[in-house]
């Protein structure tokens, strides 16, 4: 029995599943919107929140926190240097789940997860 165990499985081994979370905070700060099924993001969502309350925190510990979980100098620099005064006003609830339907081939709940302050035109300037 699993009473009182918090999380998600999600199919996986523990390991397994800590580096899909990591990868995916990751591309979630890098990009500020992703495309994955309903049950992963909202388990990325609890991270993905921890790491921008790091981001406020904003001192050299919280840096390295970040940087150990993350591991990608250029992700948690623009976490703690342009992110951080996006949402410096707000008291959580950094991200945002839009459900989108299920997929074709295996009927998968999917969503998209993004930061609440992203818009199509600021993601639109930084493909180009």
């Amino acid at each position: 029995m699993r009473h009182r165990k918090a999380g998600r499985r999600l199919g996986r081994t523990t390991s397994n599943r800590q580096a899909m979370v990591r990868n995916m905070v990751t591309s979630l700060i890098e990009h500020e919107r992703i495309v994955t099924t309903a049950p992963k993001a909202k388990e990325v969502r609890k991270v993905a929140d921890q790491m921008i309350t790091l981001a406020k925190r904003g001192d050299l510990h919280a840096r390295r926190q970040a940087l150990s979980f993350m591991q990608d100098k250029k992700v948690v620099a623009k976490l703690f240097d342009v992110l951080k005064d996006e949402y410096m006003s707000r008291n959580g609830g950094y991200t945002r789940i839009i459900r989108t339907g299920n997929r074709l081939g295996d009927a998968a709940e999917m969503a998209i997860l993004e930061l609440v302050n992203y818009s199509e035109a600021k993601g639109e300037k930084e493909d180009n």
